[in-house]
């Protein structure tokens, strides 16, 4: 087991200022009309609200399928993300489409339970036809300097996965400090996550440069040492189109462009879809509304 008490320590400050040089340098590359495809082609399409219902996945299910329809230019998005027990509303809405189903499980949004109970979750949302998988790692845990405890949660949870893919949530927001958020980059990486991904969106702050940055710098110096991709998914507060233009050119920026693809770079959002259809419209979009994931 590999001691990550020994993670490299970053200076905060340091990394918001190189966060903000490189979006910079990263945005003269980007023209909305080239980036709003690759944009909408990313998303995960969320609803993570205790109101959801059958009509409301349904409903969000159409839109996310449909907007290829609409003569703008853009593609459909790449998934939907919804509770455990809407996985199979999704699942049969979509049918015949292209779009993966995703679900939250194994405790989200707190991480507060038991391994076992989050590993039956997440084994009963993949029965329930869930292609990917976004869990939240124990932030309690990970604050106390439990870190291998952190390892075993997510390398269990990604053995209850089977075949579907592991989005790791690390709450960035929760753990703060760059310091922290490298280290359980680190830790989610080698337990298995296909994925790492910043936040649930239930905390404030959600996806930030700051955090985003840490992460990708993770998976690059994996990605050196081992030669395997790993996928990044920034979430929380996403909701107009220069926004993610911004976490793009980041990515682009320390990853590269073969990393600007869904299958490797996913934005979590409720209000992102409106806003990029808004912005091929050439209108101004009234996403400020609502909640953001």
């Amino acid at each position: 087991m590999d001691d990550f008490s020994k993670t490299i320590s970053l200076s905060d400050d340091e990394i918001t200022r190189r966060a903000d040089d490189i979006i910079s340098a990263g945005m003269k590359k980007f023209s909305p009309g080239k980036t709003l495809p690759l944009l909408m082609s990313i998303v995960d399409l969320t609803t993570l609200e205790g109101a959801d219902t059958i009509e409301k996945v349904e409903t969000m299910c159409r839109k996310g399928m449909e907007i290829e329809q609409l003569g703008l230019g853009l593609p459909n998005v790449a998934a939907v993300c919804v509770y455990p027990t809407l996985v199979s509303v999704a699942k049969t809405t979509l049918a015949g489409s292209q779009l993966k189903v995703a679900a939250v499980a194994g405790a989200f949004p707190a991480g507060q339970s038991p391994i076992h109970i989050k590993t039956q979750e997440v084994k009963y949302t993949v029965s329930e036809g869930a292609d990917e998988i976004d869990m939240v790692i124990s932030r309690g845990k990970m604050l106390q300097g439990e870190y291998n405890i952190v390892f075993d949660e997510i390398a269990a949870i990604k053995e209850a996965c089977g075949n579907a893919q592991l989005k790791v949530i690390l709450e960035t927001g929760e753990l703060k400090s760059a310091t922290l958020i490298r280290r359980a980059s680190e830790i989610a990486i080698k337990a298995g996550a296909d994925f790492i991904k910043t936040s649930t969106g239930k905390i404030q702050p959600a996806a930030t440069p700051h955090a985003m940055l840490v992460m990708l710098e993770a998976i690059k110096d994996h990605f050196r040492e081992t030669g395997k991709m790993v996928g990044i998914k920034p979430a929380g507060g996403i909701s107009d189109h220069l926004t993610a233009m911004k976490f793009a050119a980041l990515t682009s920026e320390i990853l590269g462009d073969k990393w600007l693809s869904n299958t490797w770079f996913r934005i979590g959002a409720s209000r992102l879809v409106d806003a990029l259809i808004a912005a091929a419209k050439g209108e101004e979009s009234d996403s400020g509304a609502g909640s953001a994931y």
